[in-house]
């Protein structure tokens, strides 16, 4: 259920930044793809669609996505997807054979660039705190 709810979520979040932030729609120029994030059992799908510099997303499978990111179960996808350190947890992950990417990997880091920019930003009277 948590995975299924981070998924959903990261569509919302991408959707946001895809109206709103100007960095991010940079990142979406001249893309015109969908991808998926699924489990490996086939129970949990979500995909996005990138198009005209804005993201959607829709539950379920893609026919053909760009590329997609499976994970070997909602509660292994989810541990990943909210890791401190996910490019870790992700390298980690492919070599165990908990994760399976399918289709361009250059397109994986593309989108696993996208994601610093839902992060939420942190206040500057924390940066003076510290």
């Amino acid at each position: 259920m948590k995975f299924r709810f981070l998924l959903w979520m990261l569509g919302r979040l991408m959707a946001k930044a895809s109206r709103e932030n100007p960095a991010f729609q940079q990142q979406l120029e001249g893309r015109d793809l969908v991808f998926q994030l699924h489990t490996l059992d086939g129970k949990l799908a979500r995909h996005y669609i990138v198009k005209n510099q804005r993201v959607s997303s829709q539950r379920g499978a893609a026919e053909a996505p760009a590329f997609a990111i499976g994970f070997k179960d909602a509660a292994y996808g989810f541990v990943t997807m909210t890791a401190k350190n996910k490019q870790l947890a992700f390298m980690q992950g492919i070599q165990d054979k908990n994760i399976q990417i399918q289709g361009n990997p250059a397109l994986v880091m593309w989108f696993q660039g996208l994601t610093k920019y839902l992060m939420p930003k942190k206040p500057d009277s924390a940066k003076k705190a510290a």
